[in-house]
C-alpha cells in the first residue's frame, strides 16, 4: 500500500524525467543549427541539473519521545518490512539526521563526532571534507542489518559540566532547561554532532531528502539547523504527543524555530491509540481527540486543517501487514494527502517557472536569429533580382556598391568596440560593490562595532546596521545594471538606425530575488542575537561556527547575484559579437554571389532560386524551432504553459518588407 506522497514522489519524478528528454531534444537542435549563444547554453545547462537533481526537503522537527522516527518509518520505509530509523521508547534519535540518496556514493551512514563542535567549523564546510566524519557500510538488502547499523545514531556520552557548557548543552543560568547529572557530576549529550544515510530508497532516488530532528537542546545547540537546514525545508512536520498536546518543551521549539517558518507547517498530534479508553465510548474518544486538535490549532496560530492526529505506530503495522482498514483506522493517510497536496503540486508548479521562463529566452533568441537571417536574404533577393536583363557594366556598379557599403561599415566596427568597452567598465564598477572585499569589510565592520565580547544588548543594532549596508549594496549594484541596461538599448537603438542592424533591447537584470533573500537571513539569524541565545554566543566555538555560517551564507548571496549580472552582461555582448559577425558573412557573400555571375551568364537565376531555397528552409526552421519549444511547453501546467507562450510569441522571425520580397 504506497502512501499518497510516495505516489506523488512518482508522478512528480516521471514528469521532470518527461520534461528533461524534451529540454535534451530542444537543447539539441537549437546547438545544430546555431540559433543558441553561450550565456543561453549555461542557461539550458543549469536548468537541465535543476530537473535532474531537483529535491523536496520535508523536515521531521520534536521534542524527545514524540514518536517522529517512527512516523518516518510509517509513511517512507514501511516496505522494508520492519523499522529502519530507531524508534524504540525513550529517547532515539540523538542528533540531527538526513536522508538522502547520492548515487555516486555507496551506501552508508556519516557520522560527525559532538567533538567538532568545539572547533567552530559549521557543518557546510565539513561536509565538503571526509576526514571528520566516520563511515558505517549499509546493506539495503538486509533490513535487519541495516536497522542494526543505523542504532549507532542515538548513542550518547557522558562528559563533564564544563564541556557540556562548550558543546552547548548546559546553561548555569537555566538550570530548568539542563539535563540530569548522574552520581559523578556528568552529563549525557549525544555522541555525534550530525548523521548523514546515504541510501537508495525509490523514494529518496526520486530526490526525497527527510531531515530527522532531536529535540529542543540539541536543536539550539546547533544553529547549522535553526541557520540552515530547517529554512530551506520546503515543509515542517512539528509532531507532538496526542495524550499531551503542547508542552512548555514543545512551545519554546514552535516559538523559537517554527512560529514564523516560511516553509509549509504540518501539525501532527501522534499517538493517538494512547487515548483509547475500554471505558469511554468510540463517539466519547472522537471528542477527545477533536478537542486536542482544536486547543493545539488555537494555541499555535494555525488552521485546523493543517493539525492532524494520528497512530505512526499503527499506520506502520497496517503498512507491514497489508491490512488497508488497519491504516485507515491509523489515519496517517489523511497526512499523507495533505502533503501530497499541498506540496507537491507547488514544487512542480516552481519548476514548470523555471522552464517557461528558459525556453521563453531560448526561444526568443532563436527566432530572432533566424529573423535576422531572412532579413539578410531578402536583402540579396532584391539585389540579385534587380540585376535581371543588366549589362556586366550594372554587375561592376553593384560589385562597387557592396565594397562602399563594407567601407561605410568599418565606423560601426569602432563603435561596437566602443559600446563594449563602456559596457565592461560599467560591469567592473557595479560588480565592485558585490566583491567578497565588500563583503569582508561590512562584516569586519560589525565585529568591530560590537568589540570583542560576544553578542549581548547591542547584537541585534549590529546585525541590522551590516544588513542595511548590504541592502544599500545591492541596490546600489542594481541601479548600476539598470545605467548599463540603458546605456545599451541607446546604443543599440542608434546602431540599428544608422547601419541596419538587429539589436534587440535587454530585459533588466533582475536582483530583487536577493535582497530577498538577505532578508530572510536577516530574519533567520537575528533570532541568535537575543537574550535568550546570548549564553551560547558565549562560547568561543559556538561564535567563531555562527560567524563562519553568516560569512558563508552572506558570500553565496553576493556571488550569485554578481554571477547573474555578469552573465547577464555576457549576453549583450554576444548581440555584438554576433551582429558584427553576421554583417561581415553578409557582404562577402553577397561579392561571392556578384563575382560568379560575373563570370557565368547563367550564375543569376540559379543564385536567385538558390536564396529562395535558403529563405524556405529557414522558414522550416522556425517551424521546427515552435514545434520543439511546444513539445517542452506542452508538458507545464496550463498557467505556465500559456504565458511563456504569450510571451514566446513576442519575437517575428523577420520584417514586412522581408516577407513581402520572399512571396
Amino acid at each position: 500500500m504506497q502512501s499518497a506522497i510516495a505516489t506523488r514522489l512518482d508522478e512528480l519524478a516521471g514528469w521532470r524525467g518527461e520534461v528533461d528528454r524534451a529540454v535534451v531534444a530542444l537543447g539539441r537542435f537549437v546547438v545544430e543549427h546555431e540559433l543558441i549563444d553561450d550565456p543561453r547554453n549555461a542557461a539550458l545547462a543549469a536548468l537541465r541539473e535543476r530537473l535532474s537533481s531537483n529535491r523536496l526537503v520535508l523536515a521531521f522537527v520534536a521534542e524527545f519521545s514524540r514518536g517522529k522516527s517512527e512516523l518516518i518509518n510509517a509513511i517512507f520505509f514501511a516496505g522494508a518490512g520492519r523499522r529502519v530509523l530507531p524508534a524504540t521508547p525513550g529517547r532515539t534519535t540523538m542528533c540531527p539526521v538526513e536522508l538522502f540518496h547520492e548515487a555516486g556514493a555507496p551506501p552508508r551512514l556519516s557520522l560527525l563526532p559532538i567533538e567538532t563542535r568545539l572547533r567552530g567549523l559549521p557543518l557546510a564546510d565539513l561536509r565538503r571534507r571526509d576526514e571528520p566524519w566516520q563511515q558505517v557500510p549499509l546493506s539495503p538488502d538486509d533490513p535487519e542489518a541495516l536497522a542494526q547499523a543505523l542504532q549507532a545514531v542515538t548513542r550518547t556520552q557522558w562528559v563533564d559540566v564544563a564541556t557540556a557548557t562548550a558543546l552547548g548543552f548546559w546553561d548555569a543560568e537555566q538550570p530548568e532547561d539542563n539535563p540530569p547529572q548522574d552520581d559523578e557530576g556528568r552529563v549525557e549529550v549525544p555522541a555525534w554532532r550530525h548523521a548523514l544515510i546515504n541510501y537508495p530508497h525509490p523514494l529518496l532516488q526520486r530526490g526525497l531528502v527527510v531531515i530527522d530532528t532531536p529535540g529542543l537542546n540539541a536543536i539550539g545547540a546547533e544553529p547549522e539547523l535553526t541557520l540552515g537546514l530547517l529554512p530551506s525545508a520546503h515543509a515542517t512536520v512539528f509532531v507532538l504527543a496526542a495524550d499531551t498536546g503542547v508542552t512548555r518543551s514543545d512551545l519554546a521549539i514552535w516559538r523559537e524555530y517554527l512560529g514564523e517558518h516560511a516553509a509549509e507547517r504540518f501539525v501532527v498530534l501522534n499517538k493517538i491509540d494512547a487515548l483509547y479508553d475500554p471505558l469511554a465510548s468510540p463517539e466519547e474518544v472522537q471528542a477527545q481527540i477533536r478537542r486536542q486538535r482544536e486547543k493545539v490549532a488555537d494555541i499555535l496560530g494555525l488552521p485546523l486543517a493543517r493539525i492532524f492526529a494520528l497512530s505512526a505506530r499503527e499506520g506502520l503495522a497496517a503498512r507491514v501487514a497489508g491490512s488497508a482498514d488497519d491504516l485507515a483506522h491509523s489515519r496517517l493517510g489523511e497526512l499523507e494527502d495533505a502533503l501530497a497536496e499541498h506540496l507537491l503540486p507547488r514544487q512542480r508548479e516552481l519548476l514548470a517557472q523555471d522552464v517557461s521562463q528558459v525556453v521563453d529566452r531560448l526561444q526568443q533568441f532563436g527566432a530572432r536569429r533566424i529573423g535576422d537571417k531572412r532579413r539578410d536574404l531578402a536583402e540579396q533577393l532584391a539585389e540579385l533580382r534587380s540585376l535581371r536583363g543588366k549589362s556586366g557594366g550594372k554587375l561592376r556598379l553593384m560589385l562597387q556598391r557592396v565594397d562602399a557599403e563594407q567601407a561605410e561599415f568599418e565606423p560601426c566596427i569602432a563603435r561596437l568596440q566602443a559600446v563594449r568597452a563602456v559596457q565592461q567598465r560599467q560591469l567592473k564598477t557595479a560588480l565592485a560593490g558585490l566583491s567578497s572585499q565588500v563583503l569582508r569589510t561590512e562584516v569586519a565592520a560589525m565585529q568591530s562595532a560590537l568589540g570583542s565580547g560576544p553578542f549581548k544588548l547591542g547584537g541585534r543594532a549590529a546585525f541590522a546596521t551590516l544588513c542595511s549596508r548590504l541592502h544599500d549594496a545591492l541596490v546600489t549594484a542594481q541601479r548600476r545594471a539598470d545605467e548599463m541596461r540603458e546605456m545599451l538599448d541607446a546604443s543599440f537603438m542608434q546602431l540599428n538606425t544608422d547601419f541596419g542592424l538587429g539589436f534587440a533591447k535587454q530585459p533588466a537584470p533582475e536582483l530583487q530575488r536577493f535582497r530577498r533573500e538577505l532578508d530572510l537571513i536577516e530574519h533567520t539569524y537575528s533570532r541568535y542575537l537575543g537574550l535568550l541565545q546570548a549564553w551560547r554566543l558565549a562560547s568561543p566555538g559556538f561564535m567563531e561556527q555562527f560567524r563562519r555560517m553568516l560569512m558563508t551564507k552572506l558570500r553565496s548571496v553576493f556571488e550569485s547575484a554578481a554571477s547573474e549580472l555578469e552573465l547577464w552582461s555576457r549576453g549583450a555582448s554576444s548581440q555584438l559579437e554576433q551582429q558584427l559577425a553576421d554583417r561581415r558573412r553578409s557582404f562577402r557573400q553577397r561579392r561571392e554571389a556578384l563575382q560568379r555571375i560575373q563570370s557565368a551568364a547563367g550564375e543569376l537565376e540559379q543564385r536567385i532560386t538558390d536564396v529562395e531555397a535558403q529563405d524556405a528552409q529557414l522558414l522550416g526552421l522556425q517551424r521546427l524551432l515552435e514545434s520543439r519549444v511546444a513539445d517542452v511547453l506542452g508538458l507545464l501546467p496550463p498557467a505556465v504553459d500559456g504565458s511563456a507562450t504569450a510571451a514566446a510569441g513576442a519575437a517575428p522571425p523577420a520584417t514586412a518588407g522581408a516577407r513581402e520580397e520572399v512571396a
